[in-house]
């Protein structure tokens, strides 16, 4: 019996096949998309899954944002640790059923995920103290910005609203927070102006 190859063997097929080549993202997933199809007659439903997981556990290197490339002489395999069920249950009760950046919880109809604050692929470990609760919204976000500058944009839109109400004293703490970023030249990209 012929062992059928996964979506992820794929994409790893791929880029054995073109070693040390920077490939952008939708070179691969065109080629991942038709090639799956063309083996098995169905659907490849989310390659960038195959390949985000690949860069995590140190098999691909991503060169810049939707560019990786596989050097047979680099590859990592990393343990990736994720949360278990208990740990996501005393999260979840940490944070109070509730999303930290949003405070929304299910009752308002949003998916709750429990969040590594320190990413996995960067060493976070599946600690309670390295938890937290983010609704799916905000969990995206943070994958695609990161924690500081979703912690930035947080502060900029909470101090543009306090000023907007004029809640002075909210304003000096956004303003207090949103100084310590400056001081150390953290996402300068985000602009505030008191």
């Amino acid at each position: 019996m012929v062992k059928r190859i996964s979506q992820k063997d794929l994409i790893v097929e791929y880029f054995i096949n073109h070693p040390n080549k920077e490939v952008p993202h939708p070179e691969v997933v065109d080629w991942a998309v038709s090639e799956w199809h063309k083996r098995t007659g169905e659907v490849f439903r989310d390659p960038d899954r195959a390949i985000r997981s690949l860069a995590q556990q140190g098999f691909l290197i991503k060169v810049k944002k939707g560019v990786y490339m596989y050097d047979p002489e680099h590859v990592e395999h990393r343990d990736l640790e994720d949360f278990t069920p208990a740990q996501k249950r005393e999260i979840l009760e940490r944070g109070g059923y509730r999303c930290a950046v949003c405070g929304k919880g299910i009752e308002d109809g949003v998916e709750l995920h429990i969040d590594h604050i320190r990413p996995k692929d960067l060493g976070g470990k599946a600690t309670i103290e390295n938890g937290q609760v983010l609704c799916a919204k905000h969990n995206f976000i943070k994958k695609n910005t990161g924690q500081t500058t979703t912690g930035k944009k947080l502060f900029v839109n909470l101090y543009e609203q306090a000023k907007a109400a004029g809640d002075d004293e909210l304003m000096n703490f956004c303003a207090s927070i949103l100084e310590v970023f400056e001081k150390f030249n953290m996402n300068g990209h985000i602009v505030w102006k008191k």
